[in-house]
């Protein structure tokens, strides 16, 4: 499920720390499931209805497999006493965080806010973070005495509720217009310096006066390592800019943080970074040949395979033993043509340039199944949502071979937002003003040697309010075949209305069921990636029903709650990944992410998205970078191009990690390698640092005497003992162990 999110100025405020006098909204909350107009009034008997918890989603609390409407009831009463301490004391605001998918709010039978301020109606997915604000002196509030406030929530599949770590009411504050932007990157200097550029901007016509305070913390010491205050000034239309230069004093992120405080009111407001650091050691110059040791494909399908190769340019590539059918471009590296017997075919792929030779075997399998490793490439949802365009495609279609290709990443799909309003008259999907010519674009993307992905529902429309497949099955596999599409992702999205109330496991399976045959009628090698959030334990069936990956939770969004929540949740669905088929714990949020027609630096602190990328690589995830692409800096790109990280999420055996120890301060998780080895992830999940030690005679580690650390690709010395490591907060250590 794609949701778009609501990123206003109001809503940033969710995410610094705001100080305001407010009141906390997050208990003793009461919930149904079902849709009624009382249940917004003050008046209506809610005694029968269950208590809830706004830390999760009504999934997780008995509503398993809920979709559509549900209603949140909470009696509290709203003191004066907010109204008397605030600065302004015109609006009070609501603060909701999250809202999944969208909402209609009542506050004593009133309708005060609906929608995040989107268009549409209630049914249209608007997921995100939700701040209303609604005047003093409206009716609808009642000071000091007793208010109920009803919320309306329509899920259109997947996780539902209202669920977060935010749920207030406050007055409206000086500060709730004012953000601070650190979205522009950090910039290696001089004497391994680092500087940046941070802005103070408001869409308030008052003038704001006050002091920026800037302060960096070694996060592992607590020193205070940079410790400056300055004057600012900044109104609508004329930002403050603050620029600055550091030391890079270790090869680890240092905490910065900034803090504005508004001379009048006494108020501030507060944003932290984190200094990215590389580990990824710089490609060299000699040849390489990377990516996976195994490559399916049907017979008597096209076949396309971009060899990824690293080195000085230009290249030479060689394949000894390509089965009949392949031919090999010696300069491109594209393995093209059609294979039409089955079988092994085991293949020597060499590359070379001006200082060497190198050679990996790879064995290309021809038969049944396709996807042997997980999927890498690009969605353009978590950058653009429903803003993509064939112009976005095409940059990332190029940025991926200037900079990711040789690492082996070869998918670029176009999630929702292409399709045109209306099928043709013979009933066949076609695209948008955005895709003048899918066919054409797609037809780019393969001269490329990269692969092209799209998007549906098997519902009427998509989560996004396009076209979905629902009884045109066959027509857009056949149109998908037409374009040349490499990849299908179908989101479940409307199906809900169209499907059973009550829906059964075949109901789940109906639709991925029809699709995939649609898709066995059609004469090419398309993967088929199920997005209907592990319903029914879509890891017990989906490689039954067909799918080469099956989301198995909600949407992620860019937060160490969401990453964390989903990636350490994933035991149930484990022992289900193998060669073809694997979880999908949803896409990449590193780098610039949006959803929607502006970006913002990923909210993951960069220990974070190191943890982010080695947690992923350990479940055998397909890895689908959710960034814009034409705005890939140095630290996303380090995350994206480590080969010994990559190896691991590539793994022939295809199994995924699990969890092998668990505390309150750390977690352990351990996968099985092709090699009899072992790919270790030791993760922080404290706010502090913490020395971690892995038993290295414990969950088959014993008689592994080799260590070696992944990111800085370089061997470890630890003895035969216990390995202990101090770890960064909410980082990680990712080993690889081998005899």
């Amino acid at each position: 499920m794609r949701k778009t999110f609501l990123l206003t100025s109001l809503a940033a405020a969710l995410f610094c720390n705001v100080s305001a006098q407010q009141i906390s909204i997050d208990k003793e909350w009461k919930f149904a499931v079902g849709d009624s107009t009382q249940w917004a009034s003050p008046t209506y008997n809610d005694t029968n209805w269950k208590p809830v918890s706004l830390a999760h989603s009504w999934e997780s609390q008995g509503y398993k497999d809920v979709n559509g409407f549900g209603w949140y009831r909470l009696q509290l009463v709203i003191p004066s006493s907010l109204k008397e301490k605030s600065y302004l004391k015109d609006s009070l605001r609501i603060t909701l965080n999250d809202v999944d998918d969208n909402d209609e709010v009542y506050l004593n039978g009133q309708l005060v806010a609906k929608y995040g301020g989107n268009s549409g109606d209630i049914k249209t997915g608007h997921y995100g973070p939700r701040s209303y604000t609604i005047a003093a002196n409206n009716p609808a509030i009642l000071w000091d005495k007793q208010n109920v406030l009803a919320i309306r929530i329509f899920d259109t599949g997947g996780d539902g509720g209202l669920y977060g770590d935010k749920f207030t009411m406050a007055m409206a504050d000086v500060m709730d217009p004012v953000s601070i932007n650190t979205d522009a990157d950090f910039v290696d200097g001089a004497n391994n310096s680092l500087s940046k550029s941070i802005k103070l901007i408001t869409t308030s016509n008052y003038i704001y006066k006050g002091k920026l305070s800037f302060k960096v913390t070694d996060p592992e010491t607590n020193a205070v390592i940079y410790n400056k205050t300055n004057d600012a000034s900044f109104t609508a239309g004329k930002p403050f800019t603050y620029n600055f230069s550091i030391a890079r004093l270790q090869q680890k992120s240092y905490t910065v943080s900034y803090t504005f405080t508004e001379e009048k009111s006494g108020k501030s407001i507060t944003k932290t970074d984190g200094t990215p650091y590389v580990l990824t050691p710089a490609p060299a110059l000699t040849p390489k040949v990377n990516g996976p040791d195994v490559y399916g494909a049907r017979p008597g399908n096209p076949f396309l395979y971009l060899i990824p190769a690293s080195g000085q340019k230009p290249l030479i590539y060689a394949a000894q033993g390509l089965p009949n059918g392949l031919k090999l471009d010696a300069k491109t590296g594209i393995i093209s043509g059609v294979v039409s017997q089955k079988g092994n075919y085991p293949v020597t792929l060499t590359v070379k340039n001006s200082l060497g030779t190198n050679s990996k075997n790879f064995t290309i399998k021809i038969g049944d199944l396709i996807g042997l490793t997980p999927a890498l490439g690009w969605n353009s949802w978590n950058a653009f949502g429903l803003s993509v365009t064939d112009e976005k495609v095409r940059i990332a279609a190029q940025t991926m071979i200037d900079k990711l290709s040789a690492h082996g990443w070869n998918y670029i799909n176009i999630d929702d937002g292409w399709e045109a309003e209306k099928r043709s008259a013979s009933g066949e999907i076609v695209t948008n003003q955005k895709f003048p010519d899918m066919k054409a674009t797609t037809d780019y993307v393969h001269s490329l040697g990269l692969k092209m992905g799209i998007y549906s529902s098997p519902g009427p429309l998509t989560c996004g309010g396009y076209l979905g497949s629902w009884q045109h099955e066959d027509q857009d596999a056949k149109t998908y075949g037409d374009w040349g599409i490499d990849y299908l992702k179908y989101d479940w999205c409307s199906y809900t209305e169209v499907a059973p109330k009550n829906l059964t496991l075949d109901d789940m399976k109906k639709p991925y069921q029809v699709m995939r045959a649609s898709l066995n009628k059609v004469p090419r090698d398309i993967m088929y990636s199920f997005c209907q959030y592990g319903m029914g334990k879509v890891w017990n069936w989906g490689a039954e029903v067909g799918g080469n990956s099956w989301r198995t939770t909600g949407d992620i969004t860019d937060t160490w709650k969401s990453m964390t929540d989903i990636g350490f949740s994933q035991m149930a669905a484990a022992p289900h990944a193998e060669p073809g088929h694997f979880n999908d714990p949803d896409m990449l949020i590193v780098g610039k992410v949006g959803w929607g027609d502006s970006q913002h630096n990923t909210r993951l602190t960069p220990d974070e998205q190191y943890t982010h990328i080695s947690l992923w690589s350990l479940l055998s995830s397909p890895l689908l970078i959710g960034c814009d692409m034409g705005k890939l800096d140095k630290f996303t790109l380090g995350l994206l191009t480590n080969d010994e990280v990559l190896a691991i999420n590539q793994d022939a055996l295809g199994k995924e990690a699990t969890q092998a120890v668990k505390n309150d301060n750390y977690q352990i998780w351990i996968k099985d390698m092709a090699d009899g080895g072992k790919a270790v992830g030791i993760f922080n999940t404290s706010d502090k640092y913490q020395a971690i030690t892995l038993n290295r005679d414990e969950n088959g580690l014993k008689g592994l005497t080799k260590m070696r650390d992944a990111w800085r690709q370089k061997g470890i010395i630890a003895g035969a003992g216990n390995y202990t490591v101090n770890v960064a907060p909410h980082g990680v250590m990712l080993v690889r162990l081998n005899k």
